[in-house]
């Protein structure tokens, strides 16, 4: 965050514009934001664990996406981006994390990459259990690439592997390769290096891949 983006910040926060959301799947890629937000940093949030939900789709396999539960380790670190965004802009977010529940985080339990002190409202948004489908779910690679890439660029290539392995349920869930044909509304576009990149630290974890349907 630059310090023109660091001053609004802090200016909209004492006029109560302001809110935070932490993300922790496509919303750490800055390119798949659809508001105008004042800026965002690197952040962990502790108590909560990644991991893949289905969601029940009235044709065709249910799609998986990234959730969020409580953590069993009250202090297992999550790392993600902590967004600062416009209170005006909360029921467009709303929309678009239609199949999740907005949760409010605790302060206490975010830490920033810098020293930055903002009393706003954080939010975390987590799968609704309604809406979810135990078995037979798979994940758009158009999705997972636009995921990847986001850590990739705010955190380097180890945190793509960490990623991969930290992840529960990579381990049955398989991937739709969607890439060339993307079905993710957001996706990105990938140079052939972070490709060959996200590719290799699927294989390494043994995931397993479908054609698309």
């Amino acid at each position: 965050m630059t310090p023109e983006q660091l001053e609004k910040v802090m200016e909209a926060a004492a006029r109560g514009e302001l809110f935070a959301y932490f993300g922790y799947g496509s919303l750490v890629n800055r390119d798949t934001h659809r508001t105008d937000t004042f800026g965002a940093v690197r952040a962990s949030v502790r108590g909560w664990r990644r991991y893949w939900q289905g969601r029940s789709r009235p044709v065709g396999i249910p799609i998986s996406f990234l959730s969020v539960k409580a953590e069993t380790d009250p202090e297992h670190e999550l790392p993600g981006l902590l967004v600062f965004d416009r209170v005006e802009n909360l029921p467009a977010l709303d929309e678009r994390e239609g199949n999740y529940d907005r949760r409010t985080v605790d302060p206490e339990r975010i830490a920033v990459s810098n020293d930055l002190a903002v009393d706003v409202p954080i939010y975390i948004y987590e799968g609704k259990r309604e809406h979810a489908s135990e078995t037979g779910h798979a994940i758009l690679q158009s999705y997972l690439d636009a995921v990847l890439q986001g850590y990739l660029y705010e955190y380097g290539v180890e945190a793509v592997r960490r990623f991969v392995a930290d992840t529960h349920a990579f381990d049955d869930t398989p991937v739709i390769r969607d890439r060339h044909a993307p079905r993710y509304p957001r996706h990105v576009t990938l140079t052939q290096e972070e490709s060959r990149l996200f590719d290799d630290a699927l294989d390494a974890h043994g995931v397993t891949y479908r054609d698309p349907a």
